[in-house]
């Protein structure tokens, strides 16, 4: 059998959302990325699409906080499809309450319905539909 009129497929090819769901995630990074880089007006490094930690397999996020000091990722943001959000919300909610990673405050967005919803430690369980983060003492919906 020849293969040749086969379209090639790397095996490690790794699927990520599409252009909507990678815009929202490009609109932020670019937007706190100042912030971090040249301002120094905020103290956590975003890093889009990194994993939780580096030492083993762990969850990525759509965006990670990430605290160079205490090496630790105090806020994780999703970013979702409406079909998508109750298994998103349940992610952070699980990665919050885990406690292995530092997170405390997570955050996911629906940018079809552009809806926020955030999560901190100590929630319970539920999540409150707004895209402020004390951790940060901005609107991270200022960014889109």
């Amino acid at each position: 059998m020849h293969l040749d009129h086969l379209p090639y497929v790397a095996e490690d090819m790794i699927v990520y959302g599409p252009k909507a769901h990678q815009r929202v995630i490009s609109k932020l990074n670019s937007g706190l990325g100042p912030l971090y880089y040249e301002r120094r007006k905020l103290h956590l490094e975003p890093l889009p699409e990194t994993m939780l930690n580096e030492g083993e397999a762990s969850p990525v996020p759509d965006l990670i906080l990430y605290d160079n000091e205490t090496r630790e990722t105090p806020i994780i943001i999703e970013i979702c499809h409406t079909d998508g959000l109750r298994k998103d919300l349940r992610k952070v909610i699980n990665l919050v309450d885990e406690d292995n990673y530092g997170i405390r405050e997570a955050f996911v967005y629906d940018y079809i319905a552009l809806k926020w919803y955030r999560y901190q430690k100590g929630d319970g369980g539920l999540t409150e539909s707004s895209s402020y983060s004390e951790l940060l003492s901005m609107d991270l919906n200022a960014f889109l």
